[in-house]
């Protein structure tokens, strides 16, 4: 999937010693949006920044080493005569020793006229090493311009980690003007090295350039076209992130002390083999406790107590990526957790005063979000008109960010529409769920609408669903619902000769809660990589019924 950018020049830096300005340079080829503003909240805005470029360059896939050399070097070692190169080796060694005497006078000597030659190859090194990490920003950051905060968001190389900075208006100061949209910036990894030198004894303007957006006919030099060709999991990994967000979550809040004990047994031990795995154990009343495996060491959060109603044990895998997280221990308040459940994605959401720091992470490193978590089959699934749908994505437009419930009491609609429109926008990559305030935010990840024919079906249980509806092979045989709204579904899907039972639990906002199903792929991931044909398509056709 390619992209198109335009940007006039490159993102630049001006440090005059007492200020640092940092003039961002947007995407010409989308509506205007910009943003002037003084930082207030220096060192908070460096670390919480700089957590974010962790997010951007962190690749945790295994990589197996390339063995072939090795293999080589042995077969050769197979084929050698070891007492004829034993008598060589003794009759070198006495003509060697004297020219190593030689050479070490040579080398002392010539080392000063060398020197200057060493300096300027490792000046050259890391100048080569500073624009090889520019490859790793594929995708150029997204910033977005809201009437009460300005966010950045970005998505790691290995597709695994989502990271999201919000900042309200009172992190900075002197704000001269800004106009709300969504736009892609020019960084680089230079440009997290100058982030790294803002202090609080400097003041720091930040901008996204306006003066971009002037309209000119000459100096089109000026202009930087910039083509990328991203994969589709990259994109569609994307989407999915705001899907998971809006699905039903076990939530408590952990100290920043909790999480730094928590980052200190990851830095102390080394797994060797597994379970690698971290256990919350949750029970009403009582200290979060998290025990590592193998080693089964516990972590006790004397300072955090869990809130909720019933006793939880959670595991949740791809723990190492908590290191992002270790620069904003001194800088935040608290740390609110979301665990969608076992082998699901986790959300670690940092309070930092005016702004926050949302972490998404997949069921596990390997696991990213595009292939093995198709979490928009589980997100609201109401059949809502494309006029209605057209008409609530104009009302959210309106004030750029807004609760579901006071969304739907102005345009006067169910809750569940709103919310299956909203879903629907929200896997188009034209709204986002901001899990930190809980409201829905207009956000359009490309200036273009994304090709979702290619990114819709690139999972085969939807399109299986599809079927299964046409040739009407779905039957809803049971229907119960309890006094907090969530609806028990039990039905027969018949499939290629054989009928398959699927039931599932969806709470009052049509999100899946819980869901069996007695067909070989349930019976393997259970709902790790999402619910499969079977369970969806009860699903479907219960929303079917009631229209």
């Amino acid at each position: 999937m390619e992209f198109n950018y335009a940007y006039k020049g490159n993102t630049g830096v001006i440090d005059r010693g007492g200020s640092t300005q940092m003039s961002f340079s947007p995407d010409l080829k989308r509506p205007p949006t910009y943003f002037i503003g003084e930082l207030r909240q220096n060192v908070a805005f460096r670390e919480a920044i700089s957590a974010l470029h962790d997010v951007v360059v962190s690749d945790m896939r295994f990589k197996p080493k390339d063995k072939t050399a090795y293999k080589e070097w042995r077969a050769q070692q197979e084929e050698i005569d070891w007492q004829l190169v034993a008598a060589q080796r003794q009759e070198v060694a006495g003509r060697i020793k004297p020219l190593q005497e030689e050479l070490k006078e040579l080398n002392q000597r010539s080392y000063e006229r060398l020197k200057p030659y060493y300096d300027a190859r490792e000046r050259f090194r890391r100048y080569v090493w500073a624009k090889q990490l520019d490859f790793y920003f594929v995708f150029d950051p997204v910033i977005t311009v809201h009437p009460d905060e300005v966010f950045f968001e970005c998505f790691s190389v290995d597709e695994s980690s989502y990271g999201r900075l919000g900042a309200s208006y009172e992190v900075f100061k002197n704000i001269n003007e800004f106009a709300c949209g969504t736009t892609n910036v020019d960084y680089s990894a230079a440009l997290y090295d100058e982030f790294q030198k803002i202090r609080s004894y400097k003041s720091t303007r930040l901008e996204v350039d306006p003066s971009g957006f002037e309209v000119q006919t000459t100096n089109e030099e000026a202009y930087k076209e910039v083509k990328i060709d991203l994969p589709d999991s990259w994109v569609r990994g994307f989407l999915q992130v705001s899907s998971a967000m809006s699905l039903p979550a076990t939530r408590f809040d952990l100290h920043p002390m909790d999480i730094y004990n928590m980052c200190f047994v990851l830095r102390r031990h080394k797994e060797q083999k597994g379970p690698r795995s971290m256990r919350y154990h949750l029970k009403p009343g009582e200290p979060v406790r998290v025990v590592f495996e193998p080693w089964e060491i516990e972590v006790v959060c004397a300072r955090s107590l869990y809130t909720g109603l019933e006793s939880k044990v959670i595991r949740v895998w791809g723990r190492r990526r908590l290191h992002i997280l270790e620069r904003l221990i001194p800088v935040a308040k608290k740390f609110t957790v979301y665990l969608l459940g076992t082998g699901m994605p986790s959300f670690y959401v940092a309070d930092l005063g005016d702004m926050s720091f949302t972490l998404g992470l997949s069921g596990w490193t390997a696991n990213d979000w595009a292939q093995s978590g198709n979490f928009d089959l589980m997100a609201p699934r109401a059949d809502v008109d494309a006029w209605t749908q057209q008409r609530i994505f104009d009302a959210l437009r309106e004030n750029w960010v807004e609760n579901p419930d006071t969304l739907a009491q102005r345009l006067k609609l169910s809750r569940t529409a709103v919310l299956g429109a909203l879903s629907v926008y929200t896997q188009a990559g034209r709204a986002i769920y901001d899990l930190n305030k809980q409201v829905y935010r207009v956000r359009e990840l490309s200036r273009e609408p994304l090709p979702m024919e290619r990114l819709r079906f690139a999972n085969e249980r939807e399109e299986s669903t599809t079927r299964f509806l046409s040739q009407n092979a779905v039957q809803v045989t049971s229907s119960t619902a309890d006094t907090a709204g969530s609806i028990t579904l039990q039905g027969n899907v018949s499939d290629k000769g054989k009928t398959f039972k699927p039931s599932l639990t969806v709470d009052r906002d049509e999100r899946i809660m819980h869901a069996e199903c007695n067909c070989n792929w349930h019976q393997q991931n259970k709902l790790f990589k999402g619910p499969c044909e079977h369970i969806l398509a009860l699903r479907m056709q219960q929303a079917r019924q009631f229209q």
